[in-house]
C-alpha cells in the first residue's frame, strides 16, 4: 500500500472505532500500534515506540502545566469568580439591546483567562446567563446561542488546554502558544460583541429582550471586590509568562495557590471539596496524558509510513499554493468537527500538516492558533457539538431543545469562520505579542 492508502485507512479505522464506542486514545493507540507492526513486521518495534511515546509525554517538564492549570480552573469555579465577573459585566451593558448577551461574552472572555476550559464555561454560564436572559424576554435560541458561542473562548484565550496539547504535538513552547492566543482570543470576543450588536440593530426579533431598569446598582467598592481577585489571577499568570518572570509551569503553580487562597477567604472550599478538586484534576490530567501519548504514537506511525513526505510530493507536483493548503486544512477540520471533539481533531490532523507548514517556512506557533480555532468551530456544529450538548444537559429545560441550541450557535460559528479567515490572512495577529 502507498503512504496515502495507509493514512486514509488509519483515519477511517479511527473514526469507525470511535463510532463503535471505543475510547478515543485507545482507538488512536491501537491503530498506530497495529499499523507499525504490519508495516515493519516487528511487534517489538511497536512496543519500543509506545515506550518512547509515553516517556516523551509524561516525563516532559512542561507537562506539569496541564494538572496545574486544570486545578486552577476548578478552584476558580468553586470560588464563584465566574458569577462575580458576570454580574459586573451585566450591570455595564444593562441599557444596550442584547446587553446581557454582550455581558456573557465579556464575562466568558475573562473567565477563560483563568480556566482554559470551554466545557467549564458552557456549564457555568448556562446556569447564570440563560435563565436571566429568559427572564428578560430574550429569544431562547439567542440566549443559548450566546452561551455556546462565547464558551469556545476558553479554548483559545490562555491558559488553554488545547494550546497545551498542540504544543506537545508540534513540540512548541507552551509559553509562546499562550502569548500567541491572547490577540486572537480578544479579537474573537470583540467579533462576537459586534455580531450581537448587529443582530440587535437589524434583527431585533431574533434577539428579543428588553432594556433592564436596574435601580440597585453596585457601588465601586462592590465592583472592585468582584473584579480584583480575577484580575490579580490574570496578571500573575499571563503577566508572569509575558514578562519572563515565571515559566508556564511556575505561573500555573502560582495561579493555583492564589485560587486556593481566594476560595478559602470566601469560604467556598473545605477539606472535602479540596480533595474532590484534586481527584477531578487527576482524572482530567490522566485523560489528557492518554490522548497525548496516543497522538505521539500516531504521529510516529505516519512518519514511518512516509505520509508527510508523500503529501508534500503530491502538493508540489500539483503546484498547490498556500491558499489551497489552508482551504484543505479548514475543510478537513470542519468535516471532522461534525463527528469528533476538538482534541481528537488536533491530534489526528496536525501531524499530517506540520511537515508541510514547516517546509513552507511558516510559523508553527501561528499554525497552532489557526488549527485550534478551526477545530473549535466543531464545538458548535452538529451532530457532536460538545458545548451545545453540555448546555442542553446543564439547563434541563423542556422549553429549549437541542435543535434550538445548535441553531442559536450557528451565527457564532459563522463569526468564528470569519475570524479564522482573518487569522490565516494576517499571521501578525497571532504573532504580534511574540515579535
Amino acid at each position: 500500500m502507498t503512504p496515502i492508502d495507509i493514512g486514509l485507512i488509519s483515519i477511517v479505522a479511527i473514526i469507525v472505532m470511535i463510532y463503535l464506542g471505543v475510547y478515543i486514545p485507545i482507538a488512536l493507540g491501537m491503530v498506530s500500534f497495529l499499523a507499525i507492526w504490519a508495516m515493519r513486521g516487528n511487534v517489538d518495534l511497536s512496543f519500543a515506540l509506545l515506550k518512547i511515546a509515553i516517556g516523551d509525554s509524561a516525563m516532559e517538564y512542561t507537562f506539569a502545566t496541564i494538572p496545574l492549570f486544570t486545578f486552577m480552573g476548578l478552584i476558580v469555579s468553586k470560588a464563584g469568580l465566574g458569577a462575580d465577573i458576570y454580574s459586573v459585566m451585566n450591570q455595564g451593558c444593562r441599557r444596550i439591546t442584547g446587553g446581557i448577551g454582550m455581558a456573557t461574552v465579556g464575562a466568558n472572555a475573562v473567565f477563560a483567562a483563568v480556566t482554559g476550559s470551554s466545557i467549564a464555561s458552557a456549564s457555568v454560564f448556562s446556569k447564570m446567563s440563560v435563565p436571566e436572559m429568559l427572564r428578560q424576554e430574550y429569544n431562547p435560541r439567542f440566549a443559548v446561542g450566546v452561551v455556546a458561542g462565547s464558551s469556545v473562548l476558553g479554548m483559545i484565550i490562555p491558559p488553554s488546554a488545547m494550546l497545551i496539547i498542540y504544543s506537545f504535538v508540534a513540540e512548541q513552547s507552551v509559553g509562546e502558544m499562550f502569548l500567541a492566543g491572547v490577540v486572537p482570543g480578544i479579537l474573537l470576543a470583540i467579533a462576537y460583541v459586534a455580531a450581537i450588536w448587529f443582530m440587535g440593530r437589524f434583527m431585533p426579533r431574533a434577539v428579543g429582550g428588553r432594556i433592564i431598569e436596574q435601580d440597585d446598582l453596585m457601588s465601586w467598592g462592590e465592583i472592585a471586590g468582584k473584579t480584583l481577585p480575577i484580575l490579580a489571577l490574570i496578571v500573575v499568570v499571563l503577566g508572569g509568562i509575558y514578562t519572563g518572570w515565571t515559566t508556564p509551569v511556575e505561573a500555573g503553580a502560582a495561579g493555583s495557590a492564589i485560587g486556593i487562597l481566594i476560595a478559602a477567604v470566601r469560604r467556598r472550599i473545605n477539606l472535602r471539596s479540596f480533595w474532590e478538586t484534586v481527584i477531578e484534576t487527576g482524572h482530567i490530567t490522566a485523560a489528557i496524558l492518554f490522548l497525548i501519548t496516543a497522538a505521539s504514537m500516531y504521529a510516529r506511525m505516519l512518519g514511518i509510513a512516509g505520509l508527510p513526505n508523500e503529501l508534500q510530493s503530491i502538493l508540489a507536483a500539483n503546484d498547490f499554493s498556500f491558499f489551497w493548503i489552508m482551504v484543505l486544512l479548514v475543510v478537513l477540520m470542519l468535516f471532522l468537527g461534525t463527528i469528533l471533539d476538538t482534541a481528537s481533531i488536533i491530534l489526528i490532523v496536525v501531524p499530517l500538516f506540520l511537515p508541510l507548514i514547516d517546509d513552507m517556512g511558516l510559523s508553527l506557533v501561528w499554525f497552532g492558533i489557526v488549527a485550534v480555532v478551526a477545530a473549535e468551530i466543531g464545538l458548535l456544529t452538529p451532530p457532536l457539538g460538545l458545548s451545545c450538548f453540555v448546555i442542553k444537559a446543564t439547563l434541563d429545560d423542556d422549553r429549549i431543545a437541542l435543535k434550538d441550541v445548535f441553531l442559536g450557535a450557528l451565527p457564532f460559528a459563522f463569526v468564528m469562520l470569519l475570524v479564522l479567515i482573518l487569522l490565516i490572512r494576517f499571521p501578525a495577529l497571532s504573532l504580534a505579542i511574540l515579535n
